[in-house]
């Protein structure tokens, strides 16, 4: 009798529905130079909306200098790359984007990767095969790709609970003395909006001789005078190791890298079987990356209209009786606590209200904390926001009603 491959998919995909977590992604058509409004194609036909959980935290991808600075390298160097960057994939754009990032950092050296999770997963899983007896201590809600990376390596690893610096040095101080030890976190944890604890990890890292690892993928860009993360804003870059950063929030295009000294980054170019083996990054989206990164170096325009956004929308969400989460960041995390439930409000907000915020639920974090994750931008006005806040305030009274009765 075969065996029944068509029932263990359809199974699995039941069970995902009938928890709720099954993923329906909106299809939606943004306008250059209109966003955050943008078009929602259904079956019924089309309808604007109002974007509010993009990661294009500046709308970097809408500005025109990056959009010029893409069509120009198409008009000079066509579409894509034509080939891995050790056949004849490499090219002027991703020499002087990795520089860039370099400086921006205040590293030696950066290297290119064709998105954030690449450049963790690859970076991680080659660091520890470098390292024999490697020692990996985890933030327990450090992203996916780090955990994969960390996974992958074959290395053991080490969870302390998240932000907790008295559980971290207990790890640390039980571990053989002579291991190589490396400490992953980040700058942002973007599911709760919280920062981490940067000085006091470096601290502790120099205490036992543990090499840093900070992911600053949802604080590039967007903290620090030039953007060069929390670690610049809080004075600590030059203490870090190896800072990993990508291309698509805060910069507004896609792509991963890492930075740090060269013997760092040659030996992740040289053995890393995701950067060696991937074809590069296109010349366009290189270009734009580097046009968003020398724009944001030099430009606080963005930031402070993202956090003068980010304050009104907390402020005003907090005065409502909405349950919201903690957040020191420009993340605004309403928590729901129950994966249906969760879709029922965002399906609620979209197909009513116009507004688009996707529900986040396991494994992105962990079961009974689902909520929805609104991104407040620069481009966000008073009005949009009050609708926002009127139309949660709804929705979620609604509900209470609802589940009162």
């Amino acid at each position: 009798m075969p065996f029944a491959y068509g029932h263990i998919f359809k199974d699995n995909l039941a069970k995902l529905k009938r928890e709720g977590r099954y993923r329906i992604f909106a299809d939606i058509l943004r306008h250059r130079g209109e966003f955050p409004s943008a078009d929602h194609h259904t079956t019924n036909g089309i309808r604007g909306i109002t974007v509010w959980c993009s990661n294009d935290y500046l709308c970097m991808g809408q500005h025109p200098a990056v959009i010029s600075a893409m069509k120009a390298a198409i008009d000079q160097a066509g579409a894509g790359s034509g080939g891995t960057r050790n056949i004849s994939g490499t090219n002027l754009y991703h020499v002087e984007l990795e520089r860039e990032l370099a400086a921006l950092h205040g590293k030696e050296a950066g290297l290119l990767f064709t998105s954030g999770f690449v450049s963790n997963e690859a970076t991680l899983s080659t660091l520890a095969r470098l390292l024999p007896g490697c020692i990996f201590f985890s933030d327990e809600l450090n992203h996916a790709s780090m955990i994969e990376g960390m996974r992958h390596s074959g290395a053991e690893k080490r969870i302390y609970r998240h932000n907790d610096m008295a559980h971290l040095e207990e790890l640390l101080r039980s571990a053989p003395p002579n291991s190589p030890r490396i400490i992953c976190f980040e700058s942002v944890y973007s599911m709760e909006g919280d920062f981490g604890q940067i000085g006091k990890i470096c601290d502790l890292a120099e205490k036992f001789g543990a090499m840093t690892y900070l992911d600053e993928v949802h604080g590039v860009g967007l903290y620090g005078a030039g953007g060069g993360g929390v670690a610049e804003r809080d004075g600590q870059m030059h203490r870090v190791d190896i800072i990993e950063g990508t291309l698509a929030k805060a910069f507004g295009v896609m792509g991963g890298y890492i930075t740090g000294t060269t013997a760092i980054v040659d030996c992740v170019r040289s053995f890393a079987t995701g950067f060696i083996f991937t074809t590069s990054l296109p010349p366009a989206i290189a270009a734009g990356a580097l046009a968003a990164v020398r724009h944001l170096r030099s430009s606080n325009v963005e930031r402070e209209g993202l956090r003068n956004r980010a304050t009104r929308v907390k402020t005003l969400l907090g005065q409502r009786n909405v349950p919201l989460l903690d957040s020191p960041s420009h993340i605004v995390p309403v928590l729901v606590g129950d994966a249906a439930l969760c879709r029922i409000v965002s399906d609620e907000l979209l197909y009513t209200h116009g507004i688009y915020v996707q529900p986040i639920n396991f494994p992105t974090v962990p079961r009974g904390t689902d909520r929805l994750r609104i991104t407040p931008s620069p481009m966000h006005t008073d009005e949009q926001i009050d609708y926002l806040v009127e139309a949660i305030d709804t929705v979620w009274t609604a509900l209470r009603l609802r589940r009162a009765a």
